[in-house]
């Protein structure tokens, strides 16, 4: 009897964990059935398309803001460099008048989008300099960026948004329009392209080793830092790739609105962060997936097209959304807030004893297996090659308290190389 008990306990377990990890799928299963019972051209294949080419901005924001909350930190300037980046594109194919040689150079769009592209990645470089070699709070280096690039943004056009960029043959920089309304195999060209950046993220978490130490970075800082792991530049990396990720989302958005408005992007980086949370990412690092994140980004995307469709009004929208979020940051608290029972015969650890868990002993950590991502690698029994493909496979040990202290107190700058 007492085994069938436990038996029963262990399947109501399970099936917690099943729902608490699949939430993102339930909850956007959930959107398409209501809202196709509530309007019938919501599931039709044209407003899929539609919907999907709206989420993919969001999902690309998502998924350059996933890979700097695996490392424990946040990017609040996404939204901006979106706005900024689409008024570089824009300024450029409108033509860089050089008032000293009496000229206008106009760009081609190849070299339009490419600048644009690497302004965004300088702009991830610069927040991940600041969070990784001055020890600046990711939050506050984040949001002067925010502040600062979308200053630039109004005084590049004084508050005006950048109309007509479909460019003139006669000049040869036609073409802009691509992004945005063009279809490969009936399939927007936004989509396909955020298909491909998730894919190729997806290829980095979980098959190559700067995806084992971003998710090592994450879960325990200091354990990967000793054991080898390059922290600082897997930061500096990941604000990179994010800074990149929102130059395309703002090229894309630009493209498909043919004007670039400095305003663009506003607010959008608190959807970027909610399509992670959603996705099943834990806030404190360490935890996420590619696969969690496109599903966030789709819940968020759905839930406010659908409310569009069925006639809410915008402020109800916001309530909506903003319920989501809320549920969704509980529902993380729940699977990753709840403390670890120690197994049966193991004494409780103390202060004292130096921290519990697989994550204990940063040198004894990295001594076992030779770094710490292998040892966040075994955290659940896991192999984090998987991290971006199942939820929680990659996952790296909790942070203790002793281990946030840490952050920030090493300084040794030769001691992030290998």
């Amino acid at each position: 009897m007492t085994s069938l008990a436990a038996g029963d306990t262990a399947k109501k377990l399970d099936l917690s964990k099943l729902l608490l990890e699949g939430r993102a799928f339930l909850a956007l299963a959930l959107i398409i059935v209501v809202f196709s019972l509530l309007s019938p051209n919501f599931l039709t294949v044209n407003n899929l398309l539609i919907m999907s080419s709206h989420v993919a901005i969001f999902a690309l924001l998502s998924l350059g803001q996933l890979l700097v909350v695996l490392t424990g930190g946040i990017d609040l300037s996404v939204g901006s460099t979106l706005g900024f980046t689409a008024v570089i594109g824009g300024f450029l194919l409108r033509g860089v008048e050089l008032d000293i040689f009496g000229v206008t150079l106009y760009p081609n769009v190849a070299a339009s989008v490419l600048i644009a592209v690497v302004l965004g990645g300088l702009i991830g470089a610069l927040n991940g300099v600041l969070v990784a070699k001055f020890k600046v709070a990711p939050f506050v280096a984040t949001l002067g960026m925010l502040y600062v690039i979308r200053g630039f943004a109004l005084l590049m056009t004084n508050g005006r948004t950048l109309n007509d960029l479909s460019g003139d043959e006669a000049l040869g920089n036609t073409g802009f329009e691509w992004l945005g309304f063009n279809r490969i195999l009936g399939i927007p060209a936004g989509v396909l392209i955020m298909a491909v950046i998730a894919l190729i993220i997806a290829i980095v978490l979980g098959r190559t080793t700067f995806g084992r130490w971003l998710y090592a970075t994450g879960g325990n800082e200091r354990a990967a830092q000793l054991s080898g792991v390059p922290v600082r530049k897997v930061t500096v990396w990941v604000y990179v790739v994010s800074g990149l990720c929102s130059a395309v989302a703002g090229l894309i958005l630009a493209s498909t609105l043919t004007s670039a408005s400095p305003n663009a992007g506003d607010t959008y980086e608190l959807t970027a962060i909610a399509g992670v949370v959603i996705g099943g990412a834990a806030l404190s690092g360490g935890r996420g997936t590619v696969r969690g994140t496109l599903l966030g980004a789709f819940v968020i995307g759905f839930l406010s097209d659908g409310l569009v469709l069925i006639g809410v009004s915008a402020y109800w929208q916001t309530v909506f959304v903003g319920a989501v979020i809320v549920v969704a940051v509980l529902l993380n608290s729940l699977q990753y807030g709840r403390p670890r029972k120690a197994p049966k015969g193991m004494a409780r650890s103390t202060p004292d004893d130096g921290p519990a868990g697989p994550g204990a002993g940063a040198p004894g950590a990295a001594g076992g297996s030779g770094s710490a991502a292998d040892e966040s690698a075994g955290a659940d029994g896991t192999d984090v090659s998987d991290g971006a493909d199942g939820a929680d496979a990659g996952a790296a040990p909790d942070r203790s308290d002793a281990d946030r202290s840490d952050r920030g107190s090493d300084t040794d700058p030769d001691s992030d190389h290998p």
